[in-house]
């Protein structure tokens, strides 16, 4: 844990360089702005999501009920806001991973691992693949998990799937241009509870006001200094076992 959390740190330290803070904002403003249009465009089809779910739950009918209406209609708009934030961070997470690693990577590599040579053992097209498994194991994760909800037990379920969300994306992105696939392999298989460690930290501080807005970047970070840290030592105790490795 002395390496997550050593990962976590220097992702703070990193956090808030002038570089950086325009990738903090702009997946944020990126993904509300998607999520506003597609709001406005579905308004009418998510309205009814979410008042089946709330008749699934039993307090749609309680709502049509309640005097004065205001305040029905005030709780119907907080269930749209409960909706509309997680789907503008797991976006916003989606947007970082795919869009802004790369420059977060080049920034992290160029000062700390400035000696470590790029094997490029991910692209692009891996890292899309990625997500989209990423997304539908995080979505199933939910479905799977909701009568938990209804046994009183559902309040782990956010911190599950955010810990899932985080490791499995950014660990693939972190190494991608600078491991090969067996290096990234190696790295997924031996250091799996330390990557889970390291999505569980990051994911709950998507659930802290305000720290939530670097919430995606924050897990980039501390995942590109994790993994290369790891790749780095990988190729330190190669380096031992074969002498022709050490150029790496």
């Amino acid at each position: 844990m002395a390496q997550v959390f050593n990962a976590l740190s220097r992702a703070f330290r990193d956090l808030f360089q002038f570089q950086v803070l325009w990738i903090v904002v702009w997946p944020i403003l990126a993904a509300s702005l998607l999520w506003l249009i597609l709001g406005v465009a579905f308004w009418g089809t998510f309205s009814g999501w979410i008042a089946s779910g709330l008749t699934a739950i039993g307090i749609q009918t309680w709502l049509e009920g309640v005097e004065p209406r205001w305040v029905a209609y005030g709780i119907q708009a907080v269930a749209h806001l409960i909706l509309f934030v997680p789907l503008v961070f797991v976006t916003a997470l989606v947007i970082t991973a795919l869009f802004a690693m790369t420059a977060l990577i080049r920034l992290v590599a160029s000062r700390d691992y400035p000696q470590l040579e790029r094997e490029n053992g991910g692209g692009f097209t891996g890292s899309l693949l990625n997500a989209m498994i990423a997304l539908g194991i995080f979505v199933a994760i939910w479905l799977i998990t909701l009568p938990l909800w209804l046994a009183g037990v559902g309040v782990i379920i956010p911190f599950i799937a955010s810990a899932y969300l985080n490791q499995r994306l950014f660990r693939y992105d972190a190494l991608a241009e600078h491991a090969s696939r067996d290096e990234m392999r190696a790295i997924f298989s031996a250091e799996r509870p330390s990557l889970w460690g390291l999505g569980l930290l990051t994911g709950l501080v998507q659930f802290i006001p305000f720290l939530n807005l670097f919430a995606p970047v924050l897990a980039a970070l501390a995942f590109i200094h994790f993994c290369l840290a790891r790749l780095t030592n990988l190729r330190h105790s190669a380096a031992h076992v074969n002498p022709h490795l050490s150029r790496r």
